[in-house]
C-alpha cells in the first residue's frame, strides 16, 4: 500500500507540472527565424447611397536574428527582406503599386521602400512578447527620406513626418506588438484566458485563451474589443469594431507558426475637403503570419 500511495503521488504530481504551462518566448542567442506577413484591408465608404472602396495590400518578409540577452528579455534585431504595397480604388483605379525589390525609374516610391529593405531595428522583447523598446526606427525613416530624392528642407521634413507614422521607432513598436505580445505572465492549463492590451492607430484590449498544447504546437485563440482613431492632415478615422485571432505557434521557443487575424470595425470618417462631413466607414482586415525558416 505504501508503494501505491507513492505511485499516486507522484503519478498527481507529474499530471500537476503536465498541466502548469509557462508559455512565452525562450530564444537562444543568434537563432534566426524569418516570417511573412499578408495583409488585405478593404475600406468601404457610404455617402448618399454611392459606395466608395479602398482596398490595401501588404505583403513583406521580416527576418529576426537573436542578438543578445537583456536581463530576463531579448534584444533582437530585424530586416525587411521584401516588402510590396498595392492600393486600389473602386473610382480611381490604381493609386500605389510598390515593390520593394524593384527600383523603377523615376518613381520615387519604389527609391523610397527599397531603402528601407535590409536596414536593422532593434527590438527589446519580453518573454510575453511585449516589445519594451525600439532603436533604429529613426534612422531608416533618415534613410527613406534621403532616397526620395527631394531637395529642399520643406518637402524633406513633410515626407520625414509621414513616414515616422509607420516606420518610426514608436510606430514599428505598436505594429509588431500585434505578431508578437501574445503570452501571459503566469503558468497556464490548457483553457485557461488571460488578458493584455496595445495601443497605437489601432487599439485592442485582447482575451487570450490556450486551446491546445501538444510536443509539436501551441494552439492559442484570442479575440479583441478594438478601437482605431487616425488622425491626418486632410482625414480622420474613429471606428470600433471586433478582432478575432488564431495561433500555432512552436512550444518549445514560443515563435509562431502562423497567425491569422481577422477585424471588422465600423464608424465615421471625415475629409477637409468635403467640410468635415461625417462619412460612413466600415474597415475588414485580415492579416496572416507565417513562419517560413
Amino acid at each position: 500500500m505504501k508503494h501505491l500511495a507513492l505511485l499516486l503521488t507522484l503519478s498527481l504530481f507529474s499530471t500537476s507540472l503536465l498541466g502548469q504551462n509557462k508559455l512565452g518566448y525562450h530564444l537562444e542567442k543568434n537563432y534566426v527565424f524569418t516570417i511573412k506577413q499578408d495583409a488585405q484591408q478593404i475600406i468601404t465608404q457610404e455617402l448618399d447611397g454611392a459606395s466608395h472602396v479602398l482596398t490595401n495590400e501588404i505583403s513583406g518578409i521580416l527576418e529576426f536574428t537573436v542578438e543578445n540577452m537583456v536581463g530576463n528579455n531579448y534584444e533582437l534585431s530585424m530586416v525587411f527582406k521584401d516588402l510590396n504595397l498595392k492600393i486600389s480604388s473602386s473610382i480611381q483605379g490604381e493609386l500605389m503599386n510598390v515593390q520593394a525589390k524593384e527600383i523603377k525609374e523615376g518613381d520615387m516610391q519604389s527609391k523610397i521602400f527599397h531603402s528601407l529593405l535590409n536596414t536593422p531595428v532593434k527590438m527589446i522583447l519580453a518573454k510575453t512578447g511585449d516589445i519594451l523598446e525600439v532603436t533604429g526606427g529613426d534612422s531608416l525613416v533618415t534613410r527613406m527620406t534621403k532616397a526620395s530624392g527631394l531637395e529642399d528642407d520643406f518637402s524633406k521634413n513633410m515626407m520625414k513626418k509621414s513616414l515616422e507614422k509607420e516606420f518610426g521607432s514608436d510606430a514599428l513598436s505598436k505594429s509588431y506588438e500585434q505578431m508578437t505580445f501574445i503570452y501571459p505572465t503566469v503558468e497556464t492549463n490548457i483553457g485557461d484566458s488571460w488578458e493584455n492590451k496595445y495601443e497605437g492607430k489601432l487599439s485592442t484590449t485582447n482575451t487570450w485563451t490556450l486551446k491546445n498544447l501538444t510536443k509539436d504546437t501551441t494552439t492559442i485563440t484570442g479575440t479583441a474589443d478594438v478601437v482605431m482613431n487616425i488622425t491626418e492632415p486632410a482625414t480622420t478615422m474613429n471606428l470600433t469594431g471586433t478582432q478575432s485571432t488564431l495561433i500555432t505557434a512552436n512550444p518549445n521557443n514560443g515563435v509562431l507558426i502562423k497567425m491569422t487575424v481577422e477585424g471588422d470595425t465600423k464608424g465615421v470618417s471625415t475629409m477637409v475637403q468635403m467640410s468635415d462631413q461625417e462619412i460612413p466607414t466600415t474597415i475588414k482586415s485580415t492579416i496572416t503570419y507565417e513562419l517560413i525558416q
